[in-house]
């Protein structure tokens, strides 16, 4: 008997009828001998009206009181689900996080797990029920209920299939595997057998929605065997995300990734000398705003630069109003601000092994007069921001150059 962590999206529960076709799923591979934990998202579109209703209340809504309201819509799917499987002669028990309880540091909206406790979850095993556990949500040292940030119900899948040893975690979504990009950019995005998990973290990081990129990050500091496969088919085989060890021959260029949700921020004539980044990207830090690119340009006099950096679209402008309120501090001329703007990034192993990629990359884009604002590398990826008007056309000239198309049978 093997244990198998599921984990259902939010399209996945949509309604009733598909809470109904997720308890058939769990009951198949109940069948096949394993034992399931089952974590869930809220119901789609839940979450998001939970949302607007915060942004109803306040613009400065309390992220403490935001966690209490969002945290709502899993409870539901998980008390819908427990009943369906019950309906189907399978026992289970809902559980919600802080039940388990999953303990979490005390970052509102962007809680982070420090520990699972998870006797409970294995008593009610041994017991030979099912648990549906509601992912998203947990509970900090004070009592307090938290949340992981959005599409952290994968975050708590992986983590409790580190925790519990399980043999495989299974993510159901609405697409049946990860894809060379995205299929509504480029018709013939090929589907891939397995991605590393080097590989994957690059790409949710970078835009590609099929997973929470923390959720990759557990996977491969804990091993876990990890599969996504679609809730829409009877016999799913999905994409396999493991270790470059376990992939014979591996792809030059595995992904294409677009991200829309950026914005980016240029301080003009800040001070050059040592102390103004710190005091920068300290002020960002401390308001939980991560920053991706940064550039800054060289200093003709030497006492003066420009300084770009990237940051997601959502915190634009609360970033905004901490570096107005810092100006006399940090020391600069002017700001300004760009959120009409793309994230197109480059994603391969091979990258360590083959020359001449970002020639490519550069070239394609060049050929339809794309003009590239900012760049960024890593061993396995090249990121660049583009105007947001040209991201789909990008995307698609770049599979074009990588060949990355389905391969003829």
């Amino acid at each position: 008997m093997g244990l198998v962590v599921q984990k259902f999206g939010g399209t996945s529960v949509g309604d009733t009828n598909r809470i109904k076709n997720v308890a058939l799923k769990v009951k198949k591979e109940i069948d096949a001998g394993n034992q399931v934990v089952v974590v869930v998202s809220a119901m789609a579109g839940v979450t998001n009206q939970l949302v607007q209703y915060c942004q109803e209340i306040s613009e400065n809504y309390s992220l403490e009181e935001y966690d209490v309201v969002v945290s709502t819509g899993e409870q539901v799917t998980i008390g819908l689900l427990a009943m369906a499987l019950q309906a189907l002669g399978v026992p289970a028990q809902s559980w919600t996080g802080w039940q388990i309880p999953f303990v979490t540091d005390n970052s509102a909206s962007k809680a982070r797990i420090n520990q699972i406790e998870v006797e409970g979850l294995q008593a009610c095993l041994k017991a030979g029920k099912v648990p549906v556990v509601a992912g998203f949500q947990g509970i900090n040292a004070q009592g307090r209920i938290t949340t992981l940030g959005r599409g952290g119900s994968d975050t708590s899948a992986v983590a409790l299939a580190a925790v519990l040893k399980a043999d495989r975690c299974d993510i159901y979504t609405d697409v049946d595997g990860v894809y060379t990009t995205d299929p509504r950019f480029v018709k013939n995005a090929r589907k891939l057998d397995r991605v590393t998990y080097e590989e994957m973290l690059e790409m949710a990081s970078l835009g590609a929605k099929v997973l929470q990129t923390r959720s990759v990050e557990l996977a491969m500091k804990y091993q876990v065997n990890l599969r996504v496969v679609s809730s829409f088919e009877n016999n799913p085989v999905g994409t396999t995300i493991c270790d470059e060890r376990d992939i014979v021959e591996k792809e030059i260029i595995s992904g294409i990734t677009c991200c829309r949700d950026e914005a980016k921020i240029t301080l003009v004539g800040v001070q050059d000398k040592p102390g103004v980044s710190a005091a920068v990207f300290n002020a960002m830090a401390q308001a939980n705003i991560c920053i991706d690119m940064i550039v800054q340009s060289d200093s003709p006099d030497g006492s003066h630069t420009d300084m770009t950096f990237t940051l997601p679209e959502a915190d634009l402008s609360r970033a905004l109003s901490i570096l107005d309120k810092d100006k006399e501090h940090i020391g600069y001329r002017a700001i300004i601000s760009d959120s009409d703007c793309a994230k197109i990034s480059l994603i391969g192993v091979g990258m360590r092994t083959h020359t001449g990629i970002a020639q490519r990359m550069f070239k394609a884009l060049s050929e339809k007069g794309i003009n590239v604002q900012t760049i960024s590398t890593s061993e396995i990826k090249i990121s660049v921001l583009i105007a947001a008007e040209y991201a789909e056309l990008a995307v698609r000239a770049l599979h074009n150059a990588f060949h990355l198309e389905k391969k003829e049978n």
